[in-house]
């Protein structure tokens, strides 16, 4: 049971504490600060003797009944601005704006506006409104009408300057300030804008004459386009007119045209047809005929050259053998000439000697037959006559060289007739000797003797004279 009691009081003892926790400890919004007073505090930035304790983001223990808890509002404030001014021109004005402000961050900032607003905080927006009249009315007195239209920055940077350290004084910071309108009352700003207006007017009339310039310019260049436009249209339409009649006088003439170019066509796969027989024809005398021309051509040409170069190859054969024969006759020959050659070298000096020999003979021979014969020709003639006189004889009995048979009568009487008849025929005895003498050389050599047809050769080559004799020989 003694347990029992001493776990209720530690448990009502943890209540009771955790109470007092929750009486005791404050907590910061983001948006505020806690002036937490009734105690000597030294807040950083502050001098001694603040007498109070400032408390920002956090929480903190405050005992009840000795300290007490205040909360001073960090947010955001306006105050809209509505100031009678004049200017420097002695021109009434009103300016209209708004002002934004807060108290600042800092403790300096915080403690100021506590002294001055904790308790009044609804009358700071008020308490602004009345530093900014007086300021915003000092400004605009040393200002012209025309400063303040042309740079309102200017007022508004002058009117937050001027305010700057009276606001720090306040433990507050201005946000933004805005002079939204400046009304004037007595009609200054619009006759101060009526050149102006008026310029822009008569600029606005100018411009609108030039417009209307442009305008008309421009219209009249579109009717002068339009007339263009026109003229080249009916130029176009025209030439489509004359294309139109073209291709009706076409499409007339389409169906002459139509039979003469079928009538043409006709007459081509005509031509086309006898040139597609002609050819024909003419392969189908190509594959009858003359292929199988060429190919008995080809066959006989082939078997003639076969021929040729058999015959070819055999004459080759053959004068081979010749040609081996031949230098083996050759080399013979050659031994067999080479001594015949000795000898005929010989023979050949032996008988030049007794050529020479008898031609110096001979030579005085005839020295001595042409003295004798500038003496006495018909001795020389008679002479010549006997030593000529078988020639003679033989040129005579030429006459009988074709007889086969010949019959003799009367015995050796007839013999001498018929040679007596021979020598009449073959010319007188003079005339024969002066032919002889003919044959000889102006020097006196002998020339070749008259040529006298052979008597009739057999075929063993012996002459047959056959002669037959009467019985009277």
């Amino acid at each position: 049971m003694g347990i029992g009691i001493v776990a209720g009081a530690v448990v009502g003892s943890l209540v009771v504490l955790i109470v007092l926790f929750k009486m005791m400890w404050r907590v910061a919004e983001p948006n505020e600060a806690l002036i937490i007073s009734g105690s000597n505090h030294k807040n950083e930035g502050l001098g001694d003797g603040m007498g109070f304790r400032i408390v920002t983001g956090r929480g903190t223990l405050v005992v009840p009944g000795v300290q007490a808890v205040r909360k001073l509002s960090l947010d955001l404030n306006e105050t809209q601005l509505s100031v009678e001014c004049v200017t420097h021109q002695g021109i009434p004005l009103k300016v209209r704006g708004v002002v934004i402000f807060k108290v600042g961050d800092d403790f300096v900032s915080i403690a100021n506006a506590a002294r001055r607003f904790l308790d009044q905080q609804k009358l700071m927006s008020e308490r602004v409104h009345i530093v900014f009249a007086g300021h915003l009315r000092a400004i605009v007195g040393g200002l012209t009408v025309e400063d303040m239209i042309r740079d309102r920055e200017k007022l508004t940077g002058q009117a937050r300057s001027a305010c700057g350290t009276e606001m720090e004084k306040l433990g507050l910071i201005v946000d933004s300030l805005q002079i939204h309108e400046i009304e004037d009352p007595t009609g200054y700003i619009k006759n101060l804008a009526a050149p102006h207006a008026a310029a822009v007017q008569r600029d606005a009339r100018i411009a609108q004459a030039e417009a209307n310039r442009r305008a008309t310019e421009a219209e009249q260049q579109a009717a002068a386009r339009m007339s263009e436009a026109t003229r080249d249209s009916e130029i176009l339409q025209a030439g489509y007119q004359a294309e139109r009649d073209q291709a009706s006088a076409r499409a007339r003439q389409a169906g002459p045209l139509a039979d003469a170019a079928s009538r043409q066509e006709v007459v081509v796969q005509e031509t086309r047809v006898a040139e597609l027989e002609g050819l024909r024809k003419e392969q189908q005398l190509q594959a009858e005929v003359r292929k199988p021309a060429d190919a008995m051509a080809y066959e006989t040409r082939t078997l003639a050259e076969a021929e040729r170069d058999a015959r070819i190859s055999a004459a080759q054969a053959k004068a081979r053998e010749t040609e081996l024969a031949s230098a083996a006759t050759a080399t013979a020959t050659r031994v067999t000439g080479e001594a015949e050659a000795a000898a005929a070298h010989a023979k050949g000096l032996a008988v030049a000697e007794a050529t020479r020999a008898k031609g110096l003979a001979e030579a005085e021979a005839i020295k001595a037959r042409a003295a004798a014969l500038a003496e006495n020709q018909e001795a020389v003639v008679a002479q010549q006559l006997a030593e000529r006189w078988p020639e003679i004889v033989e040129a005579g009995a030429s006459a009988f060289g074709n007889v086969d048979q010949m019959v003799l009568l009367n015995g050796a009487d007839g013999m001498a007739e018929m040679f007596a008849k021979a020598l009449t025929m073959g010319g007188t005895g003079l005339g024969l000797a002066r032919q002889l003498l003919s044959t000889m050389g102006p020097s006196g050599t002998d020339r070749p003797a008259a040529s006298v047809p052979p008597a009739r050769t057999g075929d063993e080559g012996v002459t047959t004279v056959e002669i037959t004799v009467g019985d009277d020989a």
